[in-house]
């Protein structure tokens, strides 16, 4: 099959006219956050460009760089470990199942651990666990939760460590972890920078990644980290979403695709009940990269009705993005999440007899690793 032929490629390729190409570069950057830098870009042209899996630009820049500083992330939190415990992997008193540091070793590097960023019900600042130098089960190296979560303590009052919705992205719980996550960043992610152009899809992935941990930290167990960049990366998967249902006529076996996409979502969320993932990550990532995707991917829109109806997406999915932000946040910091979708834990625990039956902060003495990873 021909080149032009084969709308699954997502390889980057040369324009077929150079002129289109020149009349996209002249346009703004803002023109070409929302799509609007068409210029003299015929609309066949663009048409034609996408089938060939053609994007904005031809190096996934961000990608490489932040596939760059996690693996430089991962490298210190082995390091750490292995400073405190004599090993780069956690083997006492459990294995780390990923293959990777101490649960107290990513607490102290930057994990979203609630305790850490907030007065936590059943959790106070009294509260005793596993120093990062403990290889005892139970643990018989004890510190408070100010001295494992670092970063200078709380300074004589509560804890206030929001940036763990942030640093939390950067980090990983071990090898195979880390390897998957940027296998799926190395691919599918890049693809999607491609097509968006940088800012968009740095907005797109930071957004995504920072609401899913918003959404965990709300109803994920209080009491287990979590970490990772699967959050950010669901967001990307997102948008392939977008593309898929604004560029349906352009599609190579569009029906194919969506079963595809879809068997690969369900195995992706189902991923969130084993020991180490937190489902609410995957599914607050996905749910804003859609609302960002939505108003930042650049949609091809033939018709004028087509051009209205993706304008009333994106005036619906950014106020909508920003209230979700908002009232997640406060919802966070001042009220019980649990109080307002008791049942919602179970989106990313199944109940077992080891973790009290997903009821209570699923914090616990008795092993320095057992948290959650994205």
């Amino acid at each position: 099959m021909g080149r032009s032929d084969s709308y699954q490629d997502l390889e980057y390729a040369e324009p077929l006219d150079e002129n289109s190409k020149l009349a996209a570069d002249r346009a703004s950057p803002f023109q070409k956050a929302l799509g609007m830098n068409t210029g003299k870009y015929p609309m066949d042209q663009r048409i034609e460009d996408k089938k060939r899996g053609i994007g904005r630009q031809k190096y996934p820049l961000v990608v490489w760089a932040l596939t760059i500083i996690m693996i430089g992330v991962f490298i210190n939190e082995l390091v750490v470990n292995s400073r405190a415990q004599g090993t780069p992997v956690s083997f006492k008193p459990v294995v780390n199942p990923m293959l990777g540091p101490s649960e107290s070793a990513l607490i102290n590097l930057g994990a979203r651990f609630p305790p850490c960023m907030k007065v936590v019900q059943g959790l106070p600042l009294t509260t005793q666990m596993a120093c990062l130098n403990d290889t005892a089960n139970p643990p018989d190296r004890l510190c408070s939760i100010e001295d494992v979560c670092g970063f200078g303590g709380f300074n004589g009052g509560e804890p206030n460590q929001w940036f763990r919705f942030i640093t939390a992205i950067f980090l990983h719980a071990g090898f195979i972890h880390i390897i998957l996550n940027m296998l799926a960043q190395l691919t599918i992610s890049a693809q999607i920078e491609r097509e968006m152009g940088s800012a968009g899809f740095f907005i797109t992935y930071f957004a995504a990644g920072i609401f899913g941990n918003v959404l965990g930290g709300n109803f994920s167990l209080v009491g287990a980290p979590s970490l990772g960049a699967s959050g950010a990366i669901f967001g990307t998967v997102a948008v392939t979403w977008v593309d898929l249902f604004a560029h349906w006529q352009y599609q190579y076996r569009p029906g194919r695709k969506l079963a595809i996409m879809t068997v690969e979502l369900l195995f992706g969320i189902a991923l969130g009940y084993i020991p180490y993932v937190d489902n609410f990550a995957h599914l607050g990532g996905l749910c804003m990269g859609l609302l960002v995707g939505t108003t930042l991917y650049p949609v091809i829109s033939p018709t004028k009705r087509h051009k209205l109806i993706m304008w009333g997406f994106r005036l619906t999915a950014i106020p909508l993005a920003v209230v979700l932000f908002v009232v997640l946040i406060r919802n966070f910091y001042t009220s019980d999440p649990y109080a307002a979708c008791s049942g919602c834990r179970y989106l990313s625990c199944i109940p077992t007899a080891s973790n009290n039956y997903c009821q209570g902060t699923g914090f616990s003495t008795t092993t320095t690793t057992g948290g959650s990873s994205i």
